[in-house]
């Protein structure tokens, strides 16, 4: 009943781009044989996975420039002060 419960909580969780070797360990824990500490292995990544989202949505509440390229976040550094960038000049191809 508790493995049930806990593949219930792994999989509520949404997926988000995690690092290949993140995947791989989840892997090793799930397919390994039943021991003593799976259902403490299965806790443990279910919070981890809980935490992960949680940093994510707390990263981007509170630091919103995070994705942009550096030419957005100094667009939007610039907004924040009142100011607007200068409209850089296309760069024509020469042929």
């Amino acid at each position: 009943m508790h493995i049930v419960l806990s593949y219930g909580r792994f999989t509520r969780h949404p997926r988000s781009t995690r690092s290949r070797i993140t995947a791989l360990n989840f892997r090793t824990i799930l397919e390994s044989t039943p021991s003593a500490n799976f259902d403490s292995n299965t806790q443990n990544a279910i919070t981890f996975l809980r935490s992960q989202r949680i940093h994510k949505t707390l990263l981007d509440r509170y630091n919103p420039l995070v994705d942009l390229t550096a030419e957005e976040r100094i667009e939007a550094t610039a907004r924040r002060v009142g100011l607007n960038m200068p409209i850089t000049p296309q760069e024509k191809n020469a042929e």
